[in-house]
């Protein structure tokens, strides 16, 4: 008997990857709205959403929430066993980098973060969120606490102009670093700045820094993740 032919999701997914693979769908091309598929191709809507939806999976594809659904670039990286600045990974790559700040404030410590800073409970700490961006699709939501007593200036500074972790960087260097990496489903909240659907699977990667004894800061770093993967190196 000769093999039963491929399931017409499948099939969609190979004509879609063969656009991706030739050239002809090249990064940040809008594929065709699922509308606009069921008429060209003559499948099911169930059909079609299921093969986009398989494809963002893999990172194929990038939907994002009321704009569409676009070529993915292949995905970007970060050191598993460093602690990087976002904008160099980024610029290393050959693309874009500019971030968006939702809020940058103080805040009094709380029984979990001051344990996280080793600080004392009620002491001041300041607080940062900010959305970045590779070539315009957001690939990162930071959100960052940091010793006031370290770094006494974070609330003056421009991060559009220069990233959290650059300045820290300058004001405290770091001798130090711990990561714990997770996966995670994000809040609603989290998928608007990330233009993600619900129920997308995010990459989530705890971050603590020291410069010297002093911890400087305790981050809580989100990626899609469909559009990001970590990558280590290690000797025996």
């Amino acid at each position: 008997m000769g093999e039963s032919p491929a399931p017409l999701y499948a099939r969609i997914k190979q004509m879609i990857g063969d656009q991706i693979s030739s050239g002809a769908w090249p990064p940040h091309h809008r594929v065709p709205s699922e509308s606009e598929l069921v008429s060209q191709l003559g499948f099911s809507r169930m059909t079609i959403n299921r093969a986009l939806r398989e494809m963002t999976a893999e990172g194929l594809l990038v939907r994002m929430q009321g704009v569409g659904t676009f070529v993915a670039e292949p995905k970007g990286q970060s050191a598993l066993f460093e602690v990087h600045n976002i904008a160099e990974e980024i610029a290393a790559r050959g693309h874009r980098h500019h971030c968006v700040v939702v809020s940058l404030l103080e805040e009094q410590a709380g029984s979990e973060r001051a344990l996280a800073l080793d600080v004392r409970e009620g002491q001041q700490v300041f607080h940062s969120v900010i959305v970045h961006y590779e070539n315009d699709i957001p690939v990162q939501i930071e959100d960052r606490y940091v010793s006031a007593a370290v770094a006494p200036d974070y609330l003056k500074q421009d991060f559009t102009r220069q990233t959290p972790h650059a300045y820290l960087s300058e004001v405290a260097p770091l001798t130090q670093g711990e990561h714990v990496v997770e996966a995670i489903l994000a809040e609603p909240a989290e998928c608007k700045l990330l233009q993600i659907e619900r129920g997308e699977p995010c990459l989530l990667i705890r971050r603590r820094t020291w410069s010297g004894r002093n911890t400087v800061s305790s981050a809580r770093l989100l990626h899609p993740g469909s559009r990001h993967r970590l990558e280590g190196r290690f000797d025996s």
